[in-house]
């Protein structure tokens, strides 16, 4: 296995984010409250990691993208969420159901399921992100058709459920039946492509903390998604940015829902593990 880069909270790392917490002598804070919730912004890295503390790409935002997000009322990811409310009361498909049919206690009946995905699905035999369980109870039980990756009521949908996870540990296993998915997914962070030459780890791991043009790079962690980005005015999904991301290292993208991103997925969701469920946050 690839040695990976000691890379603590250095010194570069540190005056970085105090620049962007609006002062040379402002404190950056490790958490990040919204309506009286509590969300960790750092943690002690998981053990595959040759890194001290896991970061959220909250802390690598100025102060006027951190403050949209402590506030429900600011967060313009949350006009998704009361869409996704919308789309949850509506009757769809042949059996004549909507989600709430099912689901009487509401939405919050998922509380702690965000923390977990991807995982094992031991009925479905196969490994199940947020995307998959959704489609799966509009087909099987809804009789509707299941909704597009990566498209506007999907995003939707899947910050509504997320959100009932705020706060909640990110906690993703990486052995038993994931592992092989798992290690498959770190190859793919590891690995160079494109014209560029680039791999996932380069931004993320080798040079977080670093300005590139106007960006200020992060560790690429995704408990905060689905992420409202100020540069498209969307929610945006996990394999929407993964898929950005390899067009900007002029690369062809997989498949958004195919085997290598949710491999991706797996793998770096479990890189965040320790940080608190966000979604949906707002990013630059």
């Amino acid at each position: 296995m690839k040695k990976m880069k000691k890379f603590t909270l250095s010194a570069t790392v540190a005056a970085s984010l105090a620049f962007f917490a609006g002062t040379a002598s402002a404190q950056v804070s490790d958490a990040l409250e919204v309506d009286g919730t509590v969300i960790s912004t750092t943690a002690p890295a998981p053990d595959f990691l040759d890194i001290d503390q896991v970061l959220s790409g909250w802390l690598f935002r100025t102060p006027e993208t951190r403050a949209l997000q402590t506030d429900d009322f600011d967060n313009p990811g949350m006009v998704f969420v009361d869409q996704a409310i919308d789309d949850w009361n509506a009757v769809d498909g042949s059996e004549g159901k909507s989600c709430a049919s099912c689901h009487t206690n509401g939405p919050e009946e998922f509380a702690g399921l965000r923390a977990e995905l991807p995982r094992w699905d031991e009925a479905q035999g196969k490994v199940m992100n947020m995307e998959d369980y959704i489609n799966l109870s509009r087909v099987e039980h809804m009789g509707a058709e299941p909704l597009k990756w990566a498209k506007p009521r999907m995003d939707a949908m899947v910050a509504l459920i997320s959100l009932q996870s705020r706060g909640m540990p990110i906690n993703v296993a990486i052995d038993g039946p994931v592992a092989d998915m798992w290690e498959q997914g770190r190859e793919l962070y590891y690995t160079r492509v494109g014209q560029l030459d680039m791999a996932c780890a380069n931004c993320h791991e080798d040079n977080y903390g670093v300005m590139i043009r106007a960006d200020h790079l992060s560790q690429g962690q995704i408990n905060g998604f689905p992420v409202y980005r100020l540069k498209n005015s969307k929610l945006n999904s996990v394999h929407a940015r993964f898929s950005g991301c390899m067009k900007n290292i002029r690369a062809q993208p997989f498949a958004v829902g195919g085997e290598e991103f949710r491999a991706l997925e797996l793998y770096v969701a479990s890189r965040g593990n320790g940080l608190s469920a966000e979604g949906p946050s707002v990013r630059n």
